[in-house]
């Protein structure tokens, strides 16, 4: 047990360490490219390594990933870190160390291009969960549409005199319904509804299916701004600006990305993987930020509440628009 609290320390320690930069050296080196003699790791003129070595499967390897942005060491240290030590690790990036890590936009569009390959069928599997998704998402819009074409088959009558074959099943239950003088409306027990809302919210889901990464960046603007309300006032850095704050989510957002890679590839389509995801975010929270993870768990929870009233609030905006709109314009 001991041993285990010693490993404990020593893994507690490393983790608020920095990351180390490589002493410069002190031998004299001659660039194979440009011929220039200099004293350090990189070439001053051209920036080639002081030490080439002989071609190998991992320089090769390096080499083929360095043609999408991935070859650099701060692409596998980054992700090291983001599952380590996350929070620390940011908070370096936003105190000046951002050659040491891979720039957080880049790698959050590469993460979920990535994402996207494995969600394909680049997995264990090989079962293409964005397939099965917008076949699911299709076939429940679609019962909807479909519910609503069969008003186009009811003969227009009053709605009091409705027979029981002038209804529409929903979810189980029989509504009696009635065609208004405009052909894009319905009445159904005595409130008025658009044809076009199934279609319309067919289209919003298949989108965010088909642009993940859009859809995701804007989902965290929207996010970002009450969690940084409620976070800006903190213990390690108590005068954070908000873009700051915004980085260190897209940072987050990478490990919540890479978390869904790698449960994504041996277990594609399980719902438990953003679970996991999301309670990983809060450890570089607490990490950053110097909560406690009880009060982090809060803050971050009320983010969510606050988003949700707000959404509550601009629907029943809406709504009342979309009822006076209906009721003295049309």
């Amino acid at each position: 047990m001991e041993q285990l609290r010693d490993k404990y320390r020593r893994f507690k320690a490393w983790q608020e360490q920095p990351h180390q930069v490589m002493p410069l050296s002190a031998d004299k080196h001659v660039c194979a490219t440009c011929g220039t003699e200099f004293h350090g790791n990189y070439c001053p003129r051209c920036g080639q390594r002081a030490t080439i070595g002989r071609y190998s499967f991992k320089s090769a390897f390096l080499l083929f990933l360095d043609v999408w942005g991935l070859g650099n060491r701060g692409m596998f240290r980054s992700i090291r870190d983001l599952l380590l030590r996350p929070g620390y690790m940011i908070r370096d990036y936003l105190n000046g160390m951002q050659m040491a890590y891979f720039p957080p936009f880049k790698m959050f569009f590469l993460g979920i291009a990535l994402l996207v390959f494995v969600q394909s069928g680049l997995n264990i599997r090989m079962e293409n969960v964005i397939s099965n998704s917008k076949e699911v998402i299709s076939q429940s819009l679609d019962e909807t549409s479909d519910n609503i074409n069969k008003i186009d088959k009811v003969e227009k009558k009053s709605f009091d005199k409705a027979a029981i074959n002038d209804t529409i099943n929903i979810n189980g239950k029989k509504l009696a319904i009635e065609k208004t003088e405009k052909s894009d409306q319905i009445r159904v027990n005595g409130k008025y509804y658009g044809l076009k809302f199934a279609e319309i919210l067919q289209k919003f889901f298949r989108w965010i299916v088909d642009n993940q990464t859009v859809a995701q960046f804007l989902w965290l603007l929207v996010l970002s701004a009450p969690m940084y309300f409620l976070f800006r006032h903190n213990k390690k850095i108590p005068d954070i600006h908000y873009s700051e704050f915004f980085v260190s989510m897209v940072y987050i957002t990478n490990l919540m990305t890479i978390i869904s890679i790698i449960g994504e590839f041996f277990s594609p389509g399980n719902a438990m993987i953003d679970i996991i995801g999301g309670a990983a975010s809060i450890v570089p929270l607490k990490q950053l930020y110097g909560y406690s993870y009880k009060r982090t768990f809060f803050k971050v929870a009320l983010s969510f509440m606050i988003l949700f009233i707000l959404a509550i609030i601009l629907a029943a905006i809406f709504a009342g628009l979309a009822y006076l709109y209906v009721r003295y314009i049309l």
